[in-house]
C-alpha cells in the first residue's frame, strides 16, 4: 500500500526536533551554535538526497529508487510508481501503435498517414513501392513536395476529397493509381493509394470486347443488308449475279455463326464451376480425328504436317473442350502458316505430365503481341486475320479451357523464326497401357 505524505507529520517532526535543540540549549547555554549546527545538518541531509534523486533520474541506469530516509523514501517510491505507471502505459502504447502499423501493411492498399499541413506522419511499405516515398528518410516532408504532379497538387490544396483521383505511378509508368484522402483524427487525413492497373485494363478489354463484336457482327450484316436491298422481291437477278450473291452471302452467314458459336462456347466455359474431371479422354484417338481434319484443311496450303502422337496416353478431363483447344491450336498453325510451311504436333510424356504442342515456321510474332495473344479479338494482323476467316476468339477459348484444367498456354514465338504453343495436363494415374510412338505425315 502506497502511504502518503502528511503535512501535520512533517511540522510535528520539524516542531519535536527544533523543540528538543532548543531545550538543550537553554539547558547548555549554547542555543544559538546548537541551532546553527542543526540548521545545517538538516540542510546536508537534504541535499544529500537530493544529489541521489538526480543522480537516479539521469545517470544512473538501475530502475529501483535509491534507499532514502524519512520523507524522502516517500519521494522516491512515488516518482518510482509514476515512471513504472507511465512504462506500463507507454508499453501498451507501443503494442497499440505496432498493431496499427502491422494491420496497415497487412492491407492490400498504400497507406499514408498526413497532417493538416501535408506533412508526412507515417506511411507503409507499399507506399514506398507505389509512390516512391523513404521512410523515415521523408518523415515531416510534404506530400505535394515528394509527388511532383500538378494535378496532384491541385487535389490536395482544394480539399475536395469527395472523388479519387487517378495519375500514372511517378515511379512505373505502367502502374494507374488511385488516390483518396479522408479526415483522420484530429487535423490528420490519411491518403490510400491504391493500384487499379488491372482494374483499368479489365475495363479497356471489355470496351475492345464491345466494340470488337460490333464491328464483326456490322460487316456481314452489312453485306447481307446490301445484296438484300438491290434484289427485286418478285424477281431473281441473272444467274451469274445470283451465284456470286449467294456465295457471299453463304459465307457471310457462316463467318456469323462461327462467330456466335464461338462467343457461346467461350461463355459457357467462363460460367462453368470448376469440376472434378472424372472422365478419361482418349487424346491419341481425338488427334487421329483432328489430323483427318488438318488434312482437308491443307489441301490448298500444302503444308508439310507431322504428329507424333504417343498412343495410350490418356488424362482426366472434358473431351469436347480439350478437343476444342486441340483444334484451335492445329487450326491456327495451318492457317497463318505461309504455303509449303512446317508444322510439328506433338503428344508425348514427360515425367507426371503429358505435354501437346504446336510447332510451326511461319512468320512469328513480335514479343509486344505475344502476352495479348489470349485477350479476345485481339489480332496481330487484322487484314490477315480476316481473309483467313479468323474470329479472334479461338486462343481465348483455349485459355479458359486450360484454366479450367489447371493448365495454361505457354507461348514461345521470334519473328521469322516461327511459334510454338504449348501446354501440359496431368496423367491419368489409372490407365497404365504400354506406350508407343505413332509417327504420321501427311503432305
Amino acid at each position: 500500500m502506497r502511504l502518503l505524505l502528511s503535512k501535520r507529520k512533517i511540522f510535528s517532526k520539524i516542531f519535536l526536533l527544533f523543540f528538543l535543540v532548543t531545550l538543550l540549549g537553554w539547558l547548555t547555554g549554547l542555543l544559538f551554535p546548537l541551532l546553527f549546527v542543526t540548521c545545517f545538518i538538516l540542510l546536508l541531509w537534504h541535499y544529500k538526497h537530493l544529489l541521489m534523486l538526480d543522480k537516479w533520474l539521469w545517470r544512473d541506469k538501475k530502475l529501483s529508487p535509491p534507499s532514502g530516509d524519512g520523507s524522502w523514501r516517500q519521494i522516491y517510491d512515488g516518482i518510482y510508481y509514476r515512471q513504472r505507471k507511465a512504462r506500463k502505459k507507454n508499453k501498451e502504447l507501443r503494442a497499440l501503435i505496432r498493431r496499427f502499423r502491422d494491420g496497415a501493411e497487412a492491407l492490400p492498399d498504400a497507406i499514408v498517414v498526413l497532417n493538416d499541413d501535408w506533412t508526412i506522419v507515417w506511411c507503409n511499405k507499399l507506399a514506398q513501392q507505389l509512390v516512391g516515398l523513404r521512410w523515415p528518410l521523408d518523415e515531416h516532408q510534404r506530400i505535394d513536395n515528394l509527388i511532383r504532379n500538378p494535378e496532384f497538387q491541385a487535389y490536395v490544396q482544394q480539399k475536395q476529397f469527395s472523388q479519387a483521383l487517378e495519375l500514372m505511378s511517378p515511379v512505373n509508368d505502367e502502374l494507374t493509381l488511385e488516390y483518396r484522402v479522408l479526415a483522420y483524427g484530429h487535423n490528420q487525413f490519411l491518403m490510400i493509394v491504391r493500384d487499379i492497373t488491372q482494374l483499368k485494363q479489365l475495363e479497356q478489354i471489355r470496351k475492345d470486347f464491345v466494340a470488337n463484336v460490333s464491328h464483326e457482327l456490322r460487316t456481314p450484316l452489312t453485306v447481307l443488308q446490301g445484296y438484300l436491298e438491290v434484289m427485286e422481291p418478285q424477281q431473281l437477278p441473272q444467274a451469274a449475279i445470283w451465284q456470286k450473291a449467294h456465295t457471299v452471302m453463304l459465307e457471310q452467314t457462316k463467318r456469323m455463326d462461327a462467330l456466335v458459336q464461338q462467343l457461346l462456347t467461350l461463355s459457357r466455359i467462363e460460367a462453368a464451376t470448376k469440376v472434378q474431371f472424372d472422365e478419361q479422354v482418349d487424346v491419341p484417338a481425338m488427334l487421329a480425328m483432328l489430323e483427318q481434319e488438318a488434312q482437308s484443311l491443307n489441301r490448298e496450303k500444302q503444308h508439310q504436317i507431322e504428329f507424333l502422337i504417343e498412343a495410350g496416353l490418356c488424362v482426366n478431363g472434358i473431351t469436347e473442350e480439350l478437343r476444342s483447344a486441340f483444334s484451335n491450336l492445329i487450326t491456327n498453325a495451318i492457317k497463318y502458316t505461309p504455303p509449303g510451311g512446317q508444322i510439328k504436333v506433338s503428344w508425348q510424356r514427360q515425367h507426371q505430365k503429358a505435354v501437346f504442342s504446336v510447332q510451326d515456321n511461319g512468320d512469328g510474332i513480335a514479343p509486344q503481341h505475344v502476352k495479348r495473344l489470349t485477350e479476345r479479338f485481339y489480332r496481330v494482323d487484322q487484314a490477315r486475320t480476316r481473309a483467313t476467316g479468323g474470329t479472334g476468339l479461338g486462343l481465348a477459348i483455349v485459355k479458359h479451357v486450360l484454366q479450367r484444367h489447371n493448365s495454361k498456354l505457354m507461348i514461345f514465338s521470334e519473328p521469322k523464326h516461327g511459334s510454338t504453343f504449348s501446354f501440359s495436363l496431368p496423367l491419368e494415374p489409372v490407365r497404365a497401357a504400354k506406350a508407343t510412338k505413332l509417327k504420321i505425315k501427311t503432305q
